[in-house]
Order: structure tokens, then C-alpha cells, then sequence
């Protein structure tokens, strides 16, 4: 129960950084539609608004005009400007200079009808006949922002209520569509756990075996013929741990810190893969300094083990691997076929392979960083196609 709890968290871990990239862009995208029917329907309730102080305004400029006619023809008798309480309002000539104004906001714009600046409401009027001497009236009024803020209370409240369903939505879409990525990791990962169990009893009478066996007594045709199926029992071997780590030991196995000889640790390591690198001749350049680390030996081992057979594997015939130990820091440099550089932050993502020709199932450098952030162990990693790669790793 544990493994599949582990598993299963292993899988939502990678299925969650998929649905944060799929639902943020869907929701940035939602935002986009949302903002942009928001300034249609505030565009849209502008226009009405306007349309319904356009009859009130338009009432208020027939009155003021009855006013000015009868001030025009009665000028001697009473020569004031007629004034309303309910609004302000100007006289202007046909050369848009001012007769009269009772304006709060004195500058005009002759060419729209209605409009609204700094809060207040301006109606322009042409007049048929020129009372006082006017050609256009204006009238103007307080602008009542009662209807901005419902306009804006509904696209906030609408807004939220929209956004919240289309996240929704797209949360129901993502796992839709995630749901045969799951099924077809998790088919991957319980095919790798059984094949594991059925590896385990052939590749140890295998390598118990090849060890048993009297090369002293062989010709040296049969030599070459065991020393390849030492070779191919080793390759096999190392992928075996990967797999027995990844599915049986991982979910049940506690840490056993103990302070490791490092040096030591990759000499041992580098002479059981001394055969596989003698298989296409790569030489090994030792530079140990002493070096300790307190950590699980098995896990150390499977760091040094996975690096050291990537190098190895994605080396070229006649190679060389560079092994550079210092305090704090160890580097592991090949000659090799390289990464192309766009690649690289996604080359300890599991079952990822960016060589066909080779084998295994890319999960050797999951495992390392897994194990590398537990200890609190920082790798970088530095490639180049057809220049080779350098791996360090700082603590």
C-alpha cells in the first residue's frame, strides 16, 4: 500500500506541473475574453446611458430655448439671462465665440452632441434662429456616476462568477484529457515493477555464475565469449538496480546515514564498470582528493552508479571520463555525444530519453535527483552536441 501511495504521489506531482501550465494559460486566456466582454458591455451601458440623458437634455435645451426667445424679443423690458436651477447653460455665435456662459467646465467641444468631462454632462444645440445672436447652446449638468458603479459592481461580480466557472471547466477538460497520460504511466510503472520481480532470480544465477567460472582453464575464444556476457549481465544489472530502487526499495527503505570515504566509494565504482567502459575502450582520469560525506551508501551508490553509466553509455569508442573530486564538489566530465542545450532542464524528468539508439528507460537521472535533493546536493549540468557533458555536483 505504501508503494502505491508513493507511486501515486510520484504521478500527481508530474500530472499537477501539467495541469498548472494547461490551466494557466486557459485561465490567462478566460481573463482575456472576460476583460474584453467587460469594456463591451461598460461601452454598451455608456451608450444607453447617454441615450437616456440624451431625451432629458434635449427637454432642458427646448425649455432654455422658449427662455432666450422670449428674452430676445423682450430685451429692453428685462435684459437677464435666463437661469435654471437644474442645469447650466452658454450662448455661443456661429464663430464659436462665447455671448454668454454659466458653465462650470468653460471649454466646449462643438462637434459631439452629447458628452461627458470631468464629471460633468455637456449638450450641444444648434439653433435654428439666432436669439441674442446665438447659433449654439450648451447645456450642462452633473454627471451621475450612480451608473458606473453598477456598471462595475456587475462586471466584478459576473466577472469573478465566470472566471470561477470557466476554471472549473478547464480543471474538468485538463483531467479529461490528463486521464490517459495517468492510466498509461501507471500500466508503464506496474509492467517495470513485475518485470523487476521476474529479473531478479536469472540476473543474480547469472552473475553468481559468471564469477564461479574458472577462466584459467578456457581457451581464449570462450574468454571473449564470457567476457561479453559479463559485459551484457553488468549493463542488465545496472538498469536492474534502477528498477528495484524505483518500484520495491524506494517506498520501503529508511536512511542509514553513515560518513562515506567519497574517493573510495567512486574507485570501487569505477572498477565494476571498468569492463563495460573497456567494451568500447573509454579510459577512466582519476583527480580524488579525499573527500567524506555523511549519506546512505546505497543511495550514494546509485548517484555515483547513474552517472558514471550515462558517461559511460553516451560516450564515444576511444573515450575518455574525467573524474575530479575536491572537497565539496565533484565533477564527472565525458567526451561524448553531447545534449542539445534547449534539453537539458528536462533531462531528469522520468522515462525521458533523448538517444533512442541507447538503451534503458531514462529513469537513472530521476533517481539521482531525487536522491540529490533529499540531501540537499545541487547538480548542474553542462552539454554540448558532439562536445560532451560535465556534471557537477556542490554540497
Amino acid at each position: 500500500m505504501i508503494g502505491k501511495n508513493r507511486l501515486t504521489s510520484s504521478l500527481l506531482k508530474s500530472e499537477t506541473k501539467s495541469l498548472v501550465r494547461f490551466l494557466t494559460l486557459y485561465i490567462l486566456l478566460s481573463s482575456v475574453v472576460i476583460v474584453l466582454l467587460s469594456i463591451f458591455y461598460y461601452e454598451s451601458q455608456n451608450r444607453l446611458v447617454l441615450a437616456q440623458q440624451r431625451t432629458l437634455l434635449s427637454t432642458y435645451a427646448h425649455e432654455m430655448i422658449r427662455k432666450l426667445k422670449r428674452t430676445h424679443h423682450f430685451f429692453e423690458e428685462s435684459p437677464i439671462y435666463p437661469r435654471d436651477s437644474r442645469f447650466q447653460s452658454a450662448i455661443y455665435d456661429r464663430e464659436y465665440y462665447k455671448i454668454f456662459s454659466l458653465l462650470e467646465v468653460t471649454k466646449v467641444s462643438f462637434n459631439e452632441e452629447i458628452y461627458r468631462t470631468k464629471g460633468k454632462l455637456h449638450y450641444v444645440t444648434v439653433l435654428d434662429n439666432y436669439y441674442l445672436g446665438a447659433k449654439y447652446l450648451v447645456i450642462e449638468m452633473d454627471d451621475d456616476h450612480q451608473w458606473i458603479k453598477a456598471t462595475l459592481q456587475d462586471i466584478v461580480v459576473f466577472g469573478l462568477v465566470a472566471l470561477i466557472a470557466l476554471a472549473l471547466f478547464g480543471l474538468y477538460l485538463s483531467r479529461l484529457f490528463l486521464t490517459p497520460m495517468r492510466n498509461s504511466i501507471l500500466l508503464l510503472d506496474r509492467f517495470i515493477k513485475d518485470t523487476t520481480h521476474e529479473l531478479n532470480t536469472p540476473l543474480s544465477a547469472i552473475l553468481a555464475n559468471i564469477e564461479l567460472m574458472d577462466t584459467s582453464v578456457m581457451v581464449e575464444k570462450n574468454k571473449k565469449k564470457l567476457h561479453r556476457i559479463n559485459i551484457a549481465a553488468k549493463t542488465v544489472s545496472a538498469i536492474y538496480k534502477d528498477l528495484t530502487y524505483l518500484t520495491l526499495e524506494k517506498d520501503r527503505m529508511t536512511n542509514e546515514d553513515i560518513d562515506i570515504d567519497v574517493g573510495r566509494l567512486i574507485n570501487d565504482r569505477v572498477e565494476y564498470f571498468d569492463i563495460l567502459a573497456q567494451s568500447k575502450n573509454i579510459t577512466f582520469e582519476l583527480q580524488l582528493t579525499p573527500t567524506h560525506f555523511r549519506m546512505d551508501k546505497k543511495k550514494a551508490t546509485r548517484v555515483v552508479d547513474n552517472l558514471l553509466s550515462n558517461a559511460i553509455k553516451y560516450n564515444r569508442r576511444n573515450g575518455t571520463i574525467t573524474i575530479i573530486l575536491q572537497p565539496n564538489r565533484l565533477e564527472i566530465i565525458d567526451s561524448g555525444i553531447g545534449i542539445e542545450e534547449s534539453k537539458i532542464p528536462y533531462i531528469f524528468d522520468r522515462y525521458l530519453r533523448f538517444n533512442q539508439s541507447e538503451g534503458g528507460f531514462g529513469i537513472g537521472l530521476s533517481i539521482v535527483k531525487t536522491i540529490l535533493d533529499e540531501y540537499r546536493i545541487a547538480i548542474e549540468v553542462y552539454s554540448k552536441l558532439d562536445w560532451g557533458t560535465q556534471v557537477i555536483l556542490t554540497w
